[in-house]
């Protein structure tokens, strides 16, 4: 019998913990994780196989000075994937820790615990701040499904060109913005280039890496509505319970006051019966 309370204990410690886990807050955060990992990892090298394509197949070189042409745009793009990968490690952390301190489970695991005006305020910024997150990943979606639409078509032209034969399409980048409308720069099936392009392994790659980034933008998109839902109850949780606690501090004023009033009035027939 000496061995079994220690057990008991410890599993009665495992239930409290376990108890305590946001695991809505879990799941949004892991969502959120795993679509900002597809994105910026699958983005980054997406861009840089759209450097290798442009450079070999369409003969594309680096201006030299300040000049901002669609190699400085791809960089500068890779830093963003940067920043963003960083942030929202940063920021589902946040979440979690919010999650974690406005379960009603963790009353149990530290006590009961005062409703501030502060953990108030901090509830509906985070709302608001990923309100916004989630409309900017929309507009992140958005643009990531321009350089699908662009690979999709130059898929399209490879295939086409394989199944009809002596069919002479091309692909202008002036049609996308990528060049100037002075700067020709296409391909067309009739030439080698086009057809090295069409059997490298590197356009297929670097179309289907572009899938992923969407797809991991679009696991982003429905995070943060996880996130919105998962915050709107926690606010509710928090509203509801600054109204039970201002409830019970009222309430236990009254019982102090009849307290006091009943034991005044019994020391006042005391002292009359004596």
């Amino acid at each position: 019998m000496d061995f079994l309370a220690p057990k008991a204990g410890c599993f009665e410690c495992c239930i409290k913990c376990l108890g305590g886990i946001p695991y809505a807050s879990l799941i949004a955060t892991i969502l959120l994780y795993a679509g900002v990992a597809l994105f910026c990892g699958c983005g980054h090298e997406a861009l840089s196989g759209t450097v290798n394509i442009l450079q070999t197949y369409f003969e594309m070189t680096r201006v030299a000075g300040d000049v901002i042409d669609v190699f400085t745009m791809i960089d500068i793009f890779k830093y963003v994937i940067y920043g963003v990968a960083a942030a929202f490690f940063v920021y589902g952390i946040l979440l979690m820790v919010e999650g974690f301190f406005t379960t009603g489970a963790i009353k149990d695991l530290y006590g009961d615990f005062k409703i501030t005006t502060c953990g108030r305020c901090v509830s509906a910024w985070f709302i608001m701040l990923t309100y916004i997150f989630m409309l900017a990943w929309l507009g992140v979606t958005a643009f990531t499904s321009l350089p699908v639409y662009m690979y999709f078509n130059l898929w399209t032209i490879c295939r086409n060109a394989t199944l009809v034969d002596g069919a002479n399409l091309c692909l202008d980048l002036r049609q996308y913005g990528i060049v100037t409308i002075g700067e020709e720069k296409k391909v067309c099936t009739t030439s080698e280039s086009f057809i090295k392009m069409c059997d490298s392994n590197e356009l297929n790659m670097t179309f289907h890496l572009f899938i992923v980034a969407l797809a991991g933008a679009g696991a982003a998109v429905i995070a943060m509505v996880h996130y919105l839902m998962v915050l709107s109850a926690n606010w509710a949780y928090v509203k509801d319970a600054c109204r039970m606690q201002k409830y019970e501090d009222i309430k236990s004023k009254e019982e102090q006051e009849l307290h006091d009033i009943h034991s005044t009035r019994s020391k006042e027939r005391l002292n009359a019966y004596t």
